[in-house]
């Protein structure tokens, strides 16, 4: 099918803006928490990243779409238009995925009760858990409880997006006003939940709202005031303009000097209890200086739910998943030298399945090897006691040279990466702080050694001790030469980025990686037609990027088949006669974070495999510093081919990714109950069994 007649369907109904398929991904989450076959304190968990996730969007992506909508250039009046309809398509879905939340959170609440799990309100309390909960006041939190008079705060300019605020109304007898008052609750010092003491074989707990409730009297002590309201509202603030590149720089820097009113800091999504009375509402919406284009939303008693991530177990690991602890890998746990194992063949890790230790272990060892003549890194988000840095600072004490490409603009990380660079500066490493105008995001290792076998580690995710208990993410070592010469080439464009470099095996961009994609999507069109093999499977994050979806689209109007599994943001559209018949996307939620991004094409009978750290969004394509290698051996290769079909069978953590936001269960031939990430875990063990 020619570009041109393609092209005209991709800008109407076959392409789906990125936030909004962001909104259908993070709608998976919730749906995870509805799962009654999910055990229960899961079901919390994912209600806890749900509303996590939807903070952050809040605060990143609709400020700049909420930025862009009230630019006064006249010459971005098309893309003005386009996020003003945006925004009205998200809020829509917004709301409706409010309701949603809202049935879950009270069939959780239920659930928890039939488990003898309680959340008291504060006019629950029998006397012992009255006298309790007065104690934990006095004890642990009136000295961090400061009340402000709503009458003193012309604008919450200051106050931070991260907490929850209960906003009080006051009545004496006798007088006739009421007055009012704002608290901000003390979340970092007790947690959100406060657990009471157990009796009769029940568990008890309270929101720290409620404790707060509870003890107003106590706070207002000495005012005379007998009687008291409090209700719940969070706000999000405008954290930034997202420089993200989908919009070019120029269109920025309009963007940036046509918005007037928004300022950084202003709040532009306000979410509040639909209890609170109507004098109460209007002093809290005056204090958030909200405009039209703004999310105002009624919602229940309690926000802020990200904090069900951390809600107490209460000692019920019964409501929990079983543990899966990471496995080791025979052929590396020999007690053998890692630098010579890698030498003579490439290895893998896919973690969590396997530890991460291997990698840190790999580290130790090149850091005191008297082989080892340098070791360069890049890092992207850093555990909070990071193995990997301590690793890194020996090695520099150990006469080392030590370079470290660190990222500081890792979002919502630039704090701890900016500390760990100190430290790491003061060991003796050679930091480098990205390049100008480039997040640089690959996930890359050299180890130079003295012999000139050198190795390389090539990962799909950070290098992070916490994500790798968390994030399935795959790592490739090797000592091929070409693979491992370009691996340190990247690391020269790094340093300087002006000088031309070229690449024999990896596909990095912002140079050739695009290119290098469609070119591989277009033999197997080529092969496609002229009766050889063709196929795409591909494992991945985000599809996005326009080039990407077209080129896809024109592969499935030739026939090819095309197998995705996509975790996030999807803009294709699946089932569009003539243009995406032979395309399927699966969505997995599950325990772990699916993020490795793996891409296989059938190449006529010559199966072509590449793992690596790019999503195919402008940004990865074309913004930023990515590596996707070549993988070559042929153990490895199968099980990343495993990988994906394990995914594509996955009926029970499956969602069917069509663009239209349905989510619909992944069916498959077989109506056996199969969960991917649970026969991966058994597969790796019996390797383990079989050695």
């Amino acid at each position: 099918m020619p570009n041109k007649i393609l092209s005209k369907k991709i800008m109407s109904e076959a392409y789906v803006d990125r936030d909004v398929s962001w909104m259908y991904f993070n709608r998976r989450i919730l749906q995870e928490a509805t799962k009654h076959q999910i055990p229960l304190l899961e079901r919390l968990s994912f209600l806890g990243i749900y509303s996590n996730n939807l903070d952050e969007f809040f605060r990143v992506r609709m400020a700049t779409l909420n930025r862009i909508a009230e630019c006064e250039d006249k010459s971005v009046r098309t893309e003005r238009e386009r996020a003003k309809a945006l925004i009205k398509q998200i809020n829509k879905l917004n709301n409706k995925y409010a309701k949603e939340y809202e049935e879950a959170i009270h069939d959780v609440t239920r659930q928890l009760r039939a488990e003898h799990i309680y959340l008291l309100k504060e006019n629950e309390l029998d006397e012992e858990q009255q006298r309790y909960v007065r104690d934990f006041f006095r004890q642990k939190l009136s000295g961090f409880v400061s009340p402000i008079w709503i009458s003193a705060v012309k604008q919450l300019a200051d106050e931070t997006d991260e907490n929850i605020y209960l906003a009080v109304k006051m009545h004496a007898e006798g007088r006739r006003l009421s007055d009012y008052a704002l608290i901000e609750l003390p979340v970092a010092i007790s947690g959100r939940f406060v657990r009471l003491p157990d009796k009769d074989g029940n568990n008890y707990l309270m929101y720290l709202d409620d404790v707060i409730r509870f003890c107003l009297p106590m706070i207002f002590s000495g005012l005379n005031y007998d009687h008291f309201e409090a209700y719940a509202f969070k706000f999000t603030k405008d954290a930034e303009m997202e420089i993200d590149n989908d919009l070019r720089n120029g269109m920025l820097q309009k963007i940036s000097k046509g918005v007037k009113s928004r300022k950084k800091g202003d709040a532009l999504r306000v979410i509040y209890d639909s209890a609170m009375p109507k004098d109460l509402h209007k002093r809290v919406m005056n204090m958030l200086n909200l405009d039209r284009l703004d999310t105002v939303l009624a919602g229940g008693r309690y926000h802020n739910h990200k904090d069900l991530m951390s809600f107490p177990d209460c000692g019920r690991k019964d409501l929990k998943y079983p543990r899966w602890e990471p496995l080791v890998r025979p052929e590396l746990d020999s007690g053998e030298s890692l630098l010579k194992l890698i030498q003579q063949g490439d290895r893998f890790i896919h973690v969590p399945y396997h530890s991460f230790d291997y990698y840190i272990r790999l580290l130790q060892e090149a850091a005191i090897h008297k082989e080892v003549k340098s070791i360069k890194t890049t890092l992207y988000r850093l555990a909070k006691d990071s193995k990997v840095v301590r690793a890194l600072i020996c090695a520099a004490r150990n006469g080392k040279k030590v370079t470290v490409v660190i990222e500081l603009l890792a979002r919502f990380d630039e704090a701890s990466n900016i500390s760990w660079s100190k430290k790491m500066q003061d060991a003796g490493i050679h930091v480098i702080f990205g390049v100008e105008n480039l997040k640089v995001h690959s996930k890359i290792t050299h180890i130079g050694m003295k012999s000139g076998n050198d190795i390389a580690c090539i990962s799909t995710g950070n290098f992070h001790e916490g994500n790798a208990r968390v994030y399935t993410d795959y790592m490739l070592m090797t000592a091929a030469r070409n693979v491992v010469r370009d691996v340190n080439s990247v690391f020269t464009f790094i340093e300087k980025p002006y000088m031309p470099v070229s690449f024999k095996e990896l596909l990095v961009s912002p140079n050739e990686m695009k290119k290098k994609f469609l070119k591989l999507i277009d033999a197997e069109i080529k092969n496609r037609q002229q009766g050889k093999p063709a196929y795409i499977r591909i494992k991945i994050n985000h599809i996005t990027d326009q080039d990407m979806v077209k080129k896809l689209y024109e592969a499935s109007a030739n026939g090819v088949p095309i197998d995705l599994l996509v975790r996030g943001n999807c803009s294709l559209v699946t089932g569009i006669s003539g243009v995406s018949d032979t395309i399927r996307i699966c969505g997995i939620i599950d325990r772990y974070l699916e993020h490795s991004r793996i891409f296989i094409f059938a190449a006529g009978g010559e199966e072509k495999c590449f793992i690596g750290s790019a999503d195919w969004m402008p940004r990865n394509l074309d913004n930023r510093v990515e590596v996707v290698t070549p993988v070559y051996d042929p153990a490895i290769k199968a099980d990343l081919s495993r990988v994906i079909d394990y995914g594509l069978h996955d009926n029970m953590q499956g969602r069917v990714v069509d663009g239209k936001g349905e989510n619909k269960p992944w069916t498959t031939d077989d109506e056996t109950p199969y969960r991917s990430q649970e026969e991966l875990y058994k597969h790796y063990k019996e390797e383990i069994n079989q050695n």
